[in-house]
């Protein structure tokens, strides 16, 4: 392979191996090697493993020598962490949001597009797809309140939010309806202008969400 080809292929192999691990194909403590990526990009060992070193910085792989990589599942501790970022995050967002009425009817129209798009996905059984909107959708929020220092910050989280999703809401039934549901009523809240009112509904949603 080319020197200018090695790039390429190893930001295919990066996306490749971190969207299985994100929509949960690769589970937590699972042994898979280089080879398995390579051969289904058609590629040779060297572009994946530098896609894997990239990984394991991230803290997504953990590299065992001679045998392949394990993928690393999400600490419990910092799943809470993660959960209660979000909701200060979240909420200090909406209550800034509220101090401008005038910004309400956007933001509104904004999250309504976004909870659409979610719809979508929960109606073609689409879970990847819906764990992926359902973090475009609290970055909306988060958005909303015109905050440039905590929207940078939120979006350090998007990996986490995406894998975590997946796991709360593949094992459960009828799940996906109720995130839907909860979405529009946070909107409805948003609307009214109660800004304690979505504190309360927002960490009801994600704990019942994440059983946090």
């Amino acid at each position: 392979m080319a020197p200018s080809d090695l790039a390429p292929a190893a930001d295919r192999a990066y996306a490749l191996t971190k969207e299985l691990v994100l929509t949960g194909e690769l589970p937590g403590g699972h042994l898979f090697s280089e080879g398995d990526i390579a051969a289904r990009l058609g590629v040779s060992r060297t572009p994946v493993r530098e896609a894997f070193l990239r990984l394991q910085a991230e803290d997504l792989l953990r590299l065992i020598p001679k045998r392949g990589a394990v993928v690393v599942p999400v600490p419990p501790g910092e799943a809470a962490d993660v959960l209660d970022a979000r909701e200060a995050i979240e909420t200090a967002a909406v209550r800034r949001l509220l101090r401008r009425p005038d910004l309400v009817p956007a933001a509104v129209a904004e999250l309504r597009a976004a909870l659409e798009v979610q719809r979508g996905h929960a109606e073609r059984g689409d879970l990847g797809g819906f764990a992926e909107a359902d973090e475009v959708f609290h970055r909306t929020l988060v958005a909303a309140g015109r905050n440039a220092l905590t929207v940078r910050f939120y979006a350090t989280l998007a990996d986490r939010q995406r894998r975590m999703s997946i796991h709360a809401l593949s094992p459960v039934p009828g799940r996906l309806d109720v995130v839907l549901r909860q979405h529009g009523e946070l909107i409805a809240i948003i609307e009214r202008g109660d800004a304690d009112q979505f504190a309360v509904a927002l960490g009801a949603h994600l704990d019942g969400t994440h059983h946090r």
